[in-house]
């Protein structure tokens, strides 16, 4: 069986039997759709690889301290942003 590593809630990488749904980045904290066109186009420019990370789910992403990328997942980054206040 294939294992992969998944950020868990309390942010530390764990192993699953299943993948992630969502991809993240590890520097920006931020976490979208495996194909977001921000994250595929920085993986093109040769960036990103080395700091990304991976979640079961968008709850887990957020419970770990991520946030919704603005591309890929333009309603939950407005919920976030909203919720933010003045913070953003």
């Amino acid at each position: 069986m294939k294992a992969y590593t998944l950020i868990g809630a309390d942010g530390r990488p764990h192993r699953s039997g299943t993948p992630g749904t969502l991809g993240g980045h590890h520097r920006s904290k931020i976490y979208g759709r495996l194909d977001c066109p921000s994250a595929q186009r920085a993986i093109a420019a040769g960036g990103y690889v080395g700091h990304r990370v991976f979640f079961a789910d968008a709850q887990t992403a957020v419970s770990a301290g991520y946030r919704p990328c603005a591309v890929c997942l333009p309603a939950a980054y407005r919920e976030w942003k909203t919720s933010q206040g003045d913070e953003a």
